[in-house]
């Protein structure tokens, strides 16, 4: 074969050379409507809101692809039915086509709950609703942060920024109310424990501020108060008066105080090291 080609003139083998590919090229020509499917076009049918395996049967019907292409999740639409699909519906395209689609998934992915403590209610509200969490319960609690998150609660109990939870959890908050209108008195917590000055404080929407123990003290919650600021009375007997959301501060000892309403309670002596 090869000494056939030898044989011949150069200008022969060029001639015969360019024939052949004006051959490839003409075949090609003639085959490429049959290749691209020209003339021939299908409508897309309208795939959302059916379950992955009825999109497949009916795309089969009209000689279409599926591709999952992405996936999604909203809790107010059924789980695993198709959300989106490209190309959309009555779109005209070539038959032998691909249609992508986006699913709505079963079980909700987790993320990781957002630290939203000191936003403002309106930006928490923002950023629950861009990590695809709810808002639950929102109470108000008197504090001088007024607007302002003071806890998230998730089931019941506080959340710490980070913890997984799972798409479309409702997450509580607690909001800053301000300073409250109305005075009260202020309440004597020397000779309470810290868990007592505690509960008292929140149940009259007082805030505890400073804790400061003794260096003798290893267990707060069984420390005793010797010292509050502010002071119920003044030295000469008058009421301190003090509004909900404000302040106080608490020095804590491992000695019960004798209490004395004539006196600025001292701390009570500390054991020898």
């Amino acid at each position: 074969m090869f000494s056939l080609i030898t044989r011949k003139p150069l200008w022969v083998n060029i001639i015969l050379g360019i024939g052949l590919v004006v051959l490839i090229w003409f075949l090609f020509a003639l085959s490429l409507n049959w290749i691209t499917h020209h003339g021939e076009a299908k409508t897309v049918p309208a795939v959302t809101g059916k379950t992955v395996e009825e999109v497949r049967n009916l795309l089969d019907e009209h000689n279409f692809e599926l591709v999952i292409q992405d996936s999604i999740y909203n809790d107010t639409l059924k789980p695993g039915i198709v959300v989106k699909q490209v190309p959309e519906a009555d779109a005209v395209v070539k038959v032998n086509r691909t249609v992508y689609v986006t699913v709505n998934r079963t079980v909700p992915p987790d993320v990781e709950m957002p630290n939203l403590i000191g936003y403002s209610f309106r930006n928490a509200e923002m950023v629950l609703s861009n990590m695809g969490l709810k808002l639950g319960d929102t109470t108000f609690k008197p504090d001088f942060a007024k607007n302002s998150v003071l806890e998230q609660i998730y089931n019941g109990n506080d959340i710490t920024p980070g913890t997984k939870v799972k798409m479309g959890s409702p997450i509580s908050l607690v909001i800053g109310g301000g300073i409250g209108n109305t005075d009260m008195a202020v309440p004597k917590l020397i000779g309470l424990t810290y868990g007592e000055a505690k509960i008292l404080l929140d149940a009259q929407g007082l805030i505890l501020g400073s804790v400061i123990p003794d260096p003798a003290v290893r267990d707060t919650a069984a420390a005793f108060v010797y010292r509050q600021t502010p002071e119920p009375k003044t030295a000469q007997g008058l009421q301190f008066r003090i509004r909900p959301g404000q302040m106080m501060d608490i020095w804590l000892s491992v000695e019960k105080p004798v209490v004395d309403s004539t006196k600025i309670p001292q701390p009570p002596p500390q054991p020898e090291p």
